[in-house]
């Protein structure tokens, strides 16, 4: 097993990429502390994943606030004794996000406060433990659209994104000698829900796969498969990277048809 004798820590762990990810990491042996604000839906992953024989617990927490996510590395320690993976997975993609005219200064600092500030907060109290444990993974989800203008425009979700891709590489440079690795997960556009609730129209849908040369959303499943290379020693040279998961979308240009 990838993760034996490994604790890991899932943000957004109630659903999508958190959910699958978290399943995979306890069927690859993790322990597993699933963080989410959807208590219910955070309660259901960890029943889950006992239910398939992993080991786990359920922490909730507000990763924006800066005592939650103290919180949810203290209970790391005194659950499971340390921690070994951390992987900075919620986010959000607000429905009144658009271009910088229309869009909200509340909706661009709620989406900055999650998407960016949590990955930093996270960071700030994970990586000392992670040392404490000996070394290990931390990865932040980032996403294509930090490298692509969005058909749909959703400004303040690219810039958090490319904040979380800035962020990664120079926490990587800085925590390279202490074995520690920091890299970056972009999925590519995705079957959840999180990205459903905002192409919420087959037009936008379509606007947005006619772009990808594969011709399909991305699952979840896929991309916590993308999760575990980077959590395990799969990945043991690789530090500061991004790793694009994304069906091809930022490497053709492909016009509408």
């Amino acid at each position: 097993m990838k993760l034996e004798n490994r604790i890991a820590l899932v943000t957004g762990g109630s659903s999508g990429i958190g959910r699958a990810s978290s399943l995979l990491f306890a069927k690859e042996g993790a322990k597993v502390i699933v963080v989410d604000l959807n208590e219910d839906g955070g309660k259901e992953t960890v029943r889950m994943l006992m239910e398939s024989g992993g080991i786990g617990a359920f922490c909730k927490a507000d990763i924006s606030k800066i005592e939650d996510c103290r919180r949810m590395i203290e209970f790391s320690e005194q659950e499971f004794g340390g921690l070994h993976v951390l992987f900075n997975n919620a986010g959000i993609m607000h429905s009144d996000d658009g271009d910088s005219v229309s869009t909200r200064e509340d909706v661009w600092d709620l989406t900055m406060n999650i998407n960016a500030k949590g990955v930093f907060l996270g960071c700030k109290f994970g990586i000392p433990l992670i040392r404490k444990s000996g070394g290990g993974s931390v990865i932040n989800t980032a996403s294509f659209v930090a490298h692509l203008g969005a058909a749909t425009p959703q400004i303040a979700y690219t810039a958090s994104k490319g904040a979380v891709l800035a962020m990664s590489r120079e926490l990587a440079v800085i925590h390279a000698r202490e074995n520690i690795r920091v890299n970056a997960l972009s999925p590519g556009p995705l079957r959840t829900e999180l990205l459903m609730k905002f192409l919420n129209t087959e037009e936008k849908k379509q606007r947005r796969l006619v772009h990808i040369p594969m011709g399909r959303f991305g699952e979840a499943e896929e991309m916590a498969k993308a999760a575990l290379f980077l959590a395990s020693d799969d990945s043991s040279y690789m530090t500061g990277n991004e790793f694009l998961v994304d069906g091809g979308i930022t490497s053709a240009y492909v016009t509408p048809e």
